[in-house]
């Protein structure tokens, strides 16, 4: 039943590429022009699965596969592969990577085969020549992301702090560093300082055994529950936030933070 469904979705992308019969902003495309698109699709995805909602999760999960459809059409369209070899190519990649599944492998449980998947990797890295601890690592993901992932690549071979208390001693360190360049400091040097702030943070985050990202997004949700809690007081009183002063603001902040 999926497979008729797959070919006509396949089929739909192709005449939309069509040089005569296709739409034309789709015939503009490129890899570069389409990827912006795919980034926002995987969002979207997330954003369903936060929301619980399993209608949109399903349309967001259609708009991300016809991405991977896209990129697949303008890569044959160039003669390098269609979309069965990229189909082809996960099932081979996700059985070789799963032999306690599709294999005669021991059973693991799910830190054994982090470990293993993680093994795995590395040694596809090193038959594409990429035989450096953190080649691989692809440049145009969140800096967030990546900075997490190039922590504990370097942790895994040995280079980390040895615990979180160090890297809270590190973090009072560049707090310092920062402060030096307040205020009215070069640009440059106070980006450049504050950068190093985060990075240390998302190391604090690794190892704590926290998820930096869901870390901040909770803190986003808060700061946004409670300031809609100072704006509906301020709504109650016939006023907006701009009408209101910083301290009254305060006010309202700590109130509506007790009342949670």
């Amino acid at each position: 039943m999926t497979a008729p469904s797959i070919a006509r979705l396949i089929d739909v992308m192709a005449m939309l590429r069509d040089p005569v019969a296709g739409c034309p902003w789709d015939r503009e495309q490129d890899f570069a022009s389409i990827a912006p698109y795919t980034v926002e699709e995987a969002y979207e995805v997330a954003d369903a699965i936060v929301k619980n909602d399993p209608s949109a999760l399903r349309d967001e999960l259609g708009d991300l596969l016809f991405q991977v459809v896209y990129h697949a059409r303008l890569a044959e369209e160039r003669g390098w592969f269609d979309f069965e070899r990229v189909a082809a190519g996960i099932v081979g990649k996700m059985i070789r990577r799963h032999p306690h599944v599709f294999g005669d492998a021991d059973a693991r449980d799910a830190a054994a085969q982090t470990s293993a998947w993680e093994a795995d990797k590395a040694r596809e890295r090193s038959l594409r020549a990429l035989p450096g601890v953190l080649d691989g690592i692809a440049t145009t993901i969140p800096a967030l992301l990546r900075a997490k992932k190039l922590t504990a690549r370097a942790a895994r071979v040995g280079f980390d702090w040895p615990d979180a208390e160090a890297v809270l001693d590190k973090l009072d360190e560049e707090i310092a560093e920062l402060r030096v360049e307040l205020p009215g400091g070069d640009a440059d040097r106070i980006e450049d300082e504050l950068g190093d702030l985060f990075f240390v943070m998302v190391n604090l985050a690794r190892k704590l055994g926290v998820d930096g990202e869901a870390a901040l997004a909770r803190a986003n949700a808060k700061f946004e529950r409670r300031f809609r809690g100072v704006e509906a007081a301020l709504a109650a009183q016939g006023r907006t936030p701009d009408q209101a002063g910083l301290d009254e603001m305060e006010g309202l902040w700590r109130t509506v933070k007790a009342a949670e």
